[in-house]
């Protein structure tokens, strides 16, 4: 594994700690090469496979990643903002991100159906805050 890092897209950072609140930026399932996970060419016109579970593991273990550069964990999300690109990816979104989060001890969340996200072959985005005591 490369030792290379995501890096913004824009004039923003990946996390912003406020007092005791962790704010995470909008994350996609994009790797430091900015090739993006969860996508197959599956012929040989260019046609893509999406695959929504693929993104939305790799979009909260960036996020995992993210949290662990300022000191926190998964464990510490408070609220998840999660963007989809077509809600009939919702099954599969929700089946890994339960492998993630609890129903009991988990964040809240709000999931949304949007029109497009910044790179075509994304079908998910999630932003989170979380909580730690400095």
């Amino acid at each position: 594994m490369s030792n290379k890092i995501v890096t913004p897209r824009g004039a923003y950072p990946h996390t912003k700690v406020v007092g005791d609140f962790i704010f995470v930026s909008g994350t996609s399932s994009r790797r430091p090469d900015n090739s993006l996970i969860g996508v197959t060419v599956i012929d040989e016109m260019g046609t893509k496979e999406l695959d929504i579970r693929a993104q939305t593991k790799a979009v909260i273990e960036n996020i995992e990643s993210n949290l662990a550069k300022v000191g926190a964990t998964l464990e510490d999300v408070v609220d998840v903002s999660t963007f989809l690109v077509n809600m009939n990816d919702f099954a599969g979104y929700n089946e890994v991100y339960g492998q993630f989060f609890s129903k009991e001890t988990g964040p809240t969340r709000t999931t949304v159906a949007v029109h497009q996200l910044p790179h075509p072959d994304l079908v998910v985005e999630i932003k989170v805050t979380a909580y730690k005591k400095q």
